[in-house]
């Protein structure tokens, strides 16, 4: 069995949200601590993860240095993260293997994302990222060509395009490193996002959403089982209420239909939703929405949310 194994920014990081590299390889040796677990039952594993509290780090030190040095680009931040998230993730799972008496090769691939260059959010960037800044701040960031909103009382914030992945374009690498026996590392934060132009690839400012491009990415690796992992064991029916429903096995209509009715928070458990409904709509196989210390009996369906074909 071959499962994507989607790891959200967040489980990159310490319990209270800080991203110092100590933290960060803590959060990863727990993370590799359950992935070890699936190898040693003999299931194929490929990773993504997410980068946000990454490159809200890299976007801070722009920010910091952007009347020395030129702010970073948000597709060479992509990049950069995902290189080291990718080193953090490789060490922590050979040691936790090594604990476990397994041996198992790991690549980081540092992968590109295809979109589109006539996505409507390059001509009107609506996603926010990174701190408030008061007007003089934004004003020099924008001098650097960054597009940034007065958010009243909270003070400006940059926005830019978060558009719809269309390819994963070193998906064959991936591949061919799964069929050498690596656990591969691919498509970290949604991947670099690069338009192509007169037969050339180009890098953008851009974000692309992390759950949508690992469920592309899933349905490109040929996975059997695409898992969402995320900081709650379900996802939840009128979340927060005292007539909240956890949500076991459902099928893929019925999980649209309660997107619908608009019971998954666009911020957070949305895009997930989308993303496994994708997966499963497009291949006709499963998907898990769970925690990470469920992911070992979430393969095999019997913890999380899991989305199934009509």
């Amino acid at each position: 069995m071959r499962v994507l194994l989607a790891l959200g920014g967040n489980a990159m990081t310490g319990a209270d949200g800080r991203a110092r590299p100590e933290d960060q390889i803590a959060a990863a040796e727990v993370a590799m601590a359950a992935v070890a677990d699936l190898l040693s039952h003999d299931v194929e594993v490929v990773l993504t993860h997410g980068n946000g509290p990454q490159v809200g780090n890299l976007l801070v030190k722009n920010e910091l240095a952007a009347a020395v040095v030129p702010p970073v680009p948000l597709d060479w931040c992509g990049a950069q993260t995902q290189a080291t998230l990718g080193f953090v993730l490789m060490n922590a799972l050979e040691a936790a293997l090594a604990a476990r008496g397994l041996a198992r090769p790991a690549a980081a691939l540092v992968t590109r994302t295809l979109v589109d260059g006539d996505d409507p959010g390059f001509t009107h960037p609506t996603k926010p990222i990174g701190r408030f800044l008061p007007a003089g701040a934004a004003a020099l960031l924008q001098g650097h060509g960054e597009v940034w909103e007065d958010r009243g009382d909270r003070g400006w914030r940059r926005v830019v395009a978060s558009p719809e992945p269309r390819e994963i374009l070193d998906a064959p690498a991936a591949l061919s490193l799964i069929e050498a026996g690596y656990v591969v590392v691919a498509g970290g934060g949604g991947g670099i996002p690069v338009v192509r132009e007169d037969g050339r690839l180009r890098g953008v400012e851009a974000v692309i959403d992390k759950d949508l491009a690992a469920a592309l990415l899933a349905e490109t690796v040929r996975a059997d089982v695409l898992v969402v992992a995320t900081d709650v064991p379900h996802a939840v029916l009128r979340y927060g209420r005292p007539d909240a429903v956890e949500l076991g096995r459902v099928r893929v209509a019925e999980l649209r239909g309660h997107a619908r009715e608009g019971h998954f928070a666009s911020g957070s458990m949305g895009p997930k939703v989308d993303a496994v409904c994708r997966f499963v709509e497009r291949t006709g196989r499963r998907a898990v929405i769970t925690s990470l210390d469920n992911i070992d009996r979430a393969v095999d369906g019997g913890s999380g949310t899991v989305v199934v074909p009509a």
